[in-house]
């Protein structure tokens, strides 16, 4: 009896492969072929509202590439530590853009998100019931990817509500940035997510931003390889959950819960 073909698409670009199994590289977008997935009903995200020590966020296009090398080095440290955490690869979550309520009136901009018709609203619960973050973005042009920046913009429901006048939802919450490229823009990068983070009142772990780049003057094919035998990245995130899991012991959310003013725009 033959066998029955099956359906692969390209988790990157979209491109659906019919066959046995995934091409080796996409003929559309160049990337492997571990970035295919077999493609059939992929259930939804799923959240049952339990406290979690480390909300990991894997801001990358890509989900066989340098963020999830990285990832998964920061998935073993909390494992190690016993920490508890949620991983979560954007890139595998539905997520629009920005409806920018706020634009049309203030007051329609608030938690909970008014577009409940995705899966942001489950990053939502888990952000708001985590005590730190960690991000892992790729260098995009000096700049975080655009898949990154649809999940921030995001944020700005809870942002927004202190200029409503309400208590802050996320004040005194902890933040790690990890930052990996091929090439320059890593401190850009990792400001440019840190902004939105301290509008909503998390706090930046001491030493808690790292970054590394391969260089520009090598084969960007061989940036996996780099990445995983570095031990500069596996120093880099050894340091940075330990700074975090020690800010998370001070238990500075409790603490600045009622004391803390808003003041971004």
């Amino acid at each position: 009896m033959k066998n029955k073909e099956r359906t692969w698409k390209c988790g990157v670009c979209g491109y659906v492969h019919i066959g046995n199994s995934p091409p080796e590289k996409c003929p559309q977008c160049s990337s492997s072929g571990n970035e295919y997935y077999e493609e059939i009903r992929k259930p939804e995200l799923e959240y049952s509202g339990e406290k979690i020590d480390i909300l990991l966020i894997n801001g990358s296009t890509h989900s066989a590439h340098n963020s999830s090398i990285i990832t998964e080095l920061f998935e073993t440290e909390l494992k190690d530590r016993k920490l508890s955490y949620r991983k979560i690869n954007l890139n595998e979550v539905n997520i629009n853009h920005c409806w920018c309520c706020y634009s049309m009136n203030d007051g329609a901009c608030t938690y909970p998100c008014r577009n409940q018709l995705d899966e942001a609203q489950v990053l939502h619960k888990m952000l708001l019931n985590s005590k730190a973050v960690i991000i892992v973005s790729p260098i995009n042009w000096n700049n975080m990817s655009a898949r990154l920046k649809d999940f921030l913009d995001r944020l700005t429901c809870i942002q927004n509500v202190t200029l409503l006048g309400k208590k802050s939802l996320t004040a005194g919450k902890i933040l790690g940035i990890f930052v990996d490229g091929h090439e320059d823009g890593a401190i850009k990068t990792s400001m440019d997510i840190f902004f939105y983070f301290q509008q909503m009142g998390f706090i930046l772990a001491p030493y808690s931003i790292a970054y590394r780049t391969h260089g520009a003057i090598y084969n960007a094919g061989k940036d996996n390889d780099f990445f995983r035998k570095d031990e500069k990245v596996r120093k880099d995130v050894r340091g940075l959950v330990n700074n975090l899991h020690e800010m998370i012991k001070l238990s500075l959310e409790n603490k600045l819960k009622d004391k803390v003013k808003a003041v971004s725009e």
